[in-house]
């Protein structure tokens, strides 16, 4: 198969598309083009995926999407301020501090919900140690 497929994506559903749009390029600042019905989102880095709207529709509870970014605590202010609410996960593994940040070692992570309750992350690639800037 590999030497015969041409381009590969993901996909995922939502409850709506104009939400989605409004989120996904408003909120998060990403490409979002209409083809054949769904969105495509373009994605730092080159790739895309694709969003459409699913009658049945039942949020993601695990992350479809990881964006990386530089500087994490920033990106998270930044995004907070925007109005994005961060998850809070608490006497876990991957417990958050009041921030949305999981700042154990090895690279950061923030999840968040989109408008139709999937969720998404924003981390670092660098490792770090627990708990330091």
């Amino acid at each position: 198969m590999t030497d015969s497929a041409t381009d590969a994506y993901s996909s995922f559903t939502v409850t709506d598309l104009e939400s989605t749009r409004a989120f996904y390029h408003g909120v998060l600042g990403l490409q979002v083009e209409d083809r054949d019905g769904m969105l495509t989102i373009l994605l730092p880095g080159g790739a895309s995926t694709v969003a459409y709207a699913h009658p049945n529709h039942q949020p993601a509870r695990f992350t479809i999407l990881n964006i990386v970014v530089p500087d994490l605590p920033s990106t998270v202010a930044d995004l907070a301020r925007r109005g994005v609410d961060f998850e809070h996960y608490e006497g876990t593994p991957m417990q958050t501090d009041p921030d949305g940040i999981y700042r154990g070692d090895g690279p950061w992570f923030a999840w968040f919900t989109d408008p139709s309750g999937n969720v998404l992350a924003v981390c670092e690639r660098d490792l770090r140690t627990t708990g330091t800037a």
